[in-house]
């Protein structure tokens, strides 16, 4: 049953990112716009429909296999754009967000979403916090980079003074600069709760806080890149430079889901 829940989900999203590019496309077609936001908040709905039925069915919060993370992880991406929808009003940012919450969540559509014998030894309270504080860490970063892809686009046209129909849609520079630096701000601590906490369950699971893992090392990682990152806007980085290193960082969150998440079957088989 909550299978029938992600398909409709995963339509609703291509629906409304068709709807929010065909407004890009086409100014003048306002509906576009204001449709596709509540088609976006009814996906939402239905993908939360598929989270609380699989919850129920597997007795469990469902994020421990590749095809639940990364459910989880599209669904964290859509609720930050629907906030930043509802309060900025960008419409632009939706021709942008769902198209990569699709993309991220179609290799889902090729691996199976049987629900999975679960380890006994994982079951702790600290598994929810742990990944629900991480997974909205990582859809900040998600955000950050999206709009920093807009940012260079629009910087684009501006220096080669083609100002085409996407210009007028997008916020200004000092805009998405602002708003880009604010998701890596949100985010940021988010994702150090969630590295806390899930020591704080490996060590009630297995023992021992720290096991170098390999998610383990790899969410290090990326929590060091992200740790840089926001330091050199403190130091005066901004602009070009920090769209380009966004964009590079999400690297790191992508390969830990396609890569290390994907093959590893360690500990960290999600």
């Amino acid at each position: 049953m909550n299978l029938v829940f992600f398909h409709s989900a995963i339509a609703a999203y291509i629906v409304a990112a068709a709807g929010y590019i065909a407004f890009i496309v086409r100014p003048q077609l306002r509906w576009c716009s204001v449709s596709s936001r509540w088609v976006a908040v009814t996906g939402f709905i239905l993908h939360l429909l598929y989270f609380t039925f699989r919850w129920a069915e597997s007795g469990r919060i469902p994020i421990t296999s590749f095809f639940e993370a990364i459910n989880f992880l599209g669904m964290g991406i859509v609720l930050v754009f629907l906030i930043m929808e509802f309060r900025f009003k960008i419409a632009a940012l939706g021709s942008f967000m769902l198209p990569l919450v699709i993309v991220l969540m179609v290799p889902s559509l090729f691996v199976s979403g049987v629900i999975t014998e679960f380890n006994p030894l994982l079951r702790s309270g600290w598994l929810g916090v742990h990944t629900i504080l991480t997974v909205l860490g990582d859809a900040a970063f998600g955000f950050a980079f999206i709009v920093s892809i807009m940012y260079l686009i629009q910087e684009r046209q501006l220096k080669a003074k083609h100002l085409g129909a996407i210009f007028h849609r997008l916020p200004s520079l000092d805009i998405m600069d602002t708003l880009g630096y604010r998701a890596l701000t949100f985010g940021w601590p988010l994702y150090t709760l969630g590295m806390v906490t899930g020591s704080i369950w490996a060590n009630s699971a297995w023992g021992t806080y720290w096991s170098w893992d390999p998610k383990e090392t790899w969410s290090l990682i990326t929590w060091v890149v992200y740790l840089i990152l926001l330091h050199l806007r403190t130091i005066g980085w901004r602009g070009r430079k920090m769209a380009f290193l966004a964009i590079l960082s999400f690297t790191f969150i992508l390969i830990s889901f396609f890569v290390i998440g994907r093959f590893h079957t360690g500990k960290h088989s999600f």
